[in-house]
């Protein structure tokens, strides 16, 4: 995993894969296309889910409906799967894609050797512009092959639909100069159907100018169930939408304009900006209003070459009570593109733990799984490496100096110490390694050991199988929580079945180390004793099915567990209660406008950065996919939210 823990100091493992959604087709997208040799297809999956297909067809221009035999039967989403087709393509042909009752999902058509090498969606795989690439890219991201520009006409979207009766299509023309549309034409999903003319469904949409829309209402008719195919006057692919039932009504909308995913809108919006505050869908490239009325601004920026954006895993539901984010609606990108790549694991992802440091809110530590740790500080607006610390970060090891821990969570102690967690070494990566280390940040070099390490591996035999994946599923995140808090809230100690009182314990400082197990969402508590022993204190539910990060906030004095899409992207807040045991109080979704991603990291700044009410809210993607290929957030770790004090 990329970024698991971040602790601020300033103001402001592998999980089950997700189960195959059959009626998600409206998300699979032909993404790449070759009429050279092998005839491969390429399909992509632009939905938060993954998406079954078994037992879907395809047809071209000289055969009908064919089964075809995949590379996978599912497609997880942001994945890829590949086929050969059966009967072989075209110099000039057209492919036709369905499931297996008979619904079209995806069409395209080109022209003599438009697919030579390979014909690819370019500018955002499953979103892009159809164009003729310069090397084939089949099972992986289509940038590769791209050109580094595209032309003006596949500039041009389909950015609105309804089938609410006027049945009216709205294009939108993100490029540079005006786009002739008098000779295109368009088809629905219905194969009886030839392709109508654009100009004779509106006789004055024959030009868009750049950056302005066009619209024109369907002769074909467009059904609650359908599709719409977008062809230029050479009959080659320039764009296609799906939808599910109703989910053109009132309409179907791309978020943002022209480069976004469809979702299902709650107003529509023909021939103007798109609303985006609907549901369903992927929101696609942010930047622009989104789901519940907010925004999530910023981002963009070239990848570079290491960087590797990873699409998220182990997704699944949120706790039954679940209330909406309480603190401002708009999200704001705040880190550089690829900030975080390093000499061991070179790729730009895997920053998971953050913490601000409580005594010095400008401060915020963040952890990388490939053994690094990160002081972060405010530069425009953006979380960046702290140049007089370290500009690209420090290299953190086990006791003694050796090994590669897979630090995922991190938390600031009461003597301003960081406390990292490690589920493994990343050096023999099927063994767990569950330990807490604790590092002197005022150390020289670029290289931390631990000045204390607590070893914990052998309370967790359940991730000892000599799996990888078993391994990655120890602790995730740890927060360190003061005595104080514990003894003024009566905390009944699990040991002695009485008020828990620290001089019982005269070893382990000042505070107690909550560590969140992967696993099952669980935490265990520890003292941590500075000869290196510890005493353990038991397990506390969380109610959520994993975690991934932990902190205490003195602001609403409550421990905060957090879980990423695992969980649906929560956060529970747990307190003392009257028996002294400490519960669930109450749980909070991520504003609406933020991705479903493996974010792993979470942290509140202290109620001395407050301003109007709100401090800080901040996020950690440990895979740096954003909304996908193509959107402003591919590549980026770090979000920025506002909570209330």
């Amino acid at each position: 995993m990329t970024f698991s823990g971040l602790v601020f100091t300033g103001v402001l493992a592998a999980q089950p894969a997700a189960a195959a959604d059959p009626a998600g087709y409206q998300n699979v997208r032909i993404n790449e296309v070759t009429s050279s040799n092998n005839d491969t297809v390429e399909l992509f999956n632009a939905g938060s889910a993954t998406v079954s297909i078994s037992g879907w067809k395809m047809s071209d221009d000289s055969f009908s409906a064919q089964s075809f035999s995949p590379s996978s039967t599912t497609i997880p989403a942001g994945g890829f799967v590949t086929f050969n087709s059966p009967k072989g393509l075209g110099d000039s042909d057209k492919l036709g894609l369905y499931t297996s009752d008979g619904t079209v999902v995806d069409r395209v058509e080109w022209a003599t050797d438009k697919a030579k090498p390979a014909m690819a969606r370019c500018g955002g795989d499953g979103t892009g512009a159809w164009v003729t690439t310069t090397a084939a890219s089949f099972g992986s991201a289509n940038a590769a092959g791209c050109p580094s520009s595209v032309p003006a006409a596949s500039q041009v979207r389909i950015n609105e639909v309804t089938s609410n009766g006027s049945d009216t299509v709205e294009l939108h023309n993100g490029g540079a100069g005006a786009v002739s549309i008098g000779s295109w034409k368009y088809v629905d999903g219905d194969t009886g159907h030839s392709a109508a003319s654009v100009s004779s469904s509106s006789p004055s949409a024959t030009s868009i100018p750049a950056g302005g829309y066009a619209t024109f209402n369907s002769s074909l008719g467009l059904g609650d169930n359908d599709s719409l195919f977008l062809l230029d006057n050479n009959g080659n692919t320039i764009d296609s939408v799906a939808w599910a039932t109703d989910g053109a009504k009132p309409s179907t909308e791309r978020c943002a304009d022209a480069t976004g995913w469809f979702q299902t809108a709650t107003t529509a919006t023909l021939g103007s900006v798109n609303y985006c505050s609907g549901s369903g869908g992927n929101p696609g490239d942010p930047g622009n209003p989104g789901g519940g009325g907010g925004h999530l601004l910023g981002g963009g920026g070239s990848l570079t070459k290491n960087c590797a954006p990873e699409a998220p895993s182990g997704s699944g539901s949120k706790p039954s009570g679940t209330l909406t984010w309480p603190g401002g609606l708009d999200v704001t990108i705040a880190d550089n593109v690829c900030a975080f790549t390093t000499s061991t694991g070179p790729e730009g992802r895997d920053l998971s733990g953050l913490a601000f440091d409580p005594a010095n809110p400008s401060v915020l530590w963040a952890a990388k799984n490939k053994n690094w740790l990160y002081k972060l500080v405010k530069s425009n607006g953006k979380w960046i490496p702290d140049p007089s610390w370290s500009a690209t970060g420090k290299q953190i090891r086990f006791l003694g100096g050796s090994g590669e821990p897979d630090s995922e969570g991190l938390t600031v102690g009461a003597n301003g110490h960081i406390y990292v967690t490690s589920e493994r070494d990343n050096a023999k990566n099927t063994v767990p390694k569950d330990t807490i280390m604790e590092f002197d940040p005022a150390a020289s070099g670029s290289t931390l050991i631990p000045v204390r390490q607590w070893d914990m591996t052998s309370q967790f035999p359940q991730l000892d199988t000599g799996n990888k994946d078993d391994a990655n599923l120890g602790f995730e995140g740890v927060g360190y929580v003061p005595d104080s808090w514990l003894t003024a809230n009566s905390w009944i100690d699990p040991l002695t079945h009485a008020a828990y009182n620290p001089a019982n314990y005269p070893s382990h400082g000042s505070g107690l180390f909550f560590a969140g197990l992967e696993w099952d969402g669980t935490l265990h508590v520890y003292g941590l004793n500075s000869d290196g022993s510890f005493t353990t204190f038991g397990t506390i539910t969380t109610g959520q099915r994993s975690v991934m990060d932990v902190s205490f906030d003195a602001a609403t004095q409550r421990i905060v567990a957090s879980c990423d899409n695992t969980c649906g992207e929560t956060h529970t807040l747990m307190k003392i209660n009257a028996s002294g045991a400490i519960v669930p109080d109450v749980t909070y979704t991520n504003p609406a406008v933020m991705p479903t991603d493996n974010l792993e990291g979470f942290a509140l700044a202290p109620a001395s950065t407050c301003v109007n009410g709100f401090r800080e809210a901040v996020w950690s993607d440990d895979g740096i996919y954003g909304f996908g290929s193509g959107s402003s957030s591919y590549g980026h770790a770090v979000y920025s939210g506002t909570f209330p004090c």
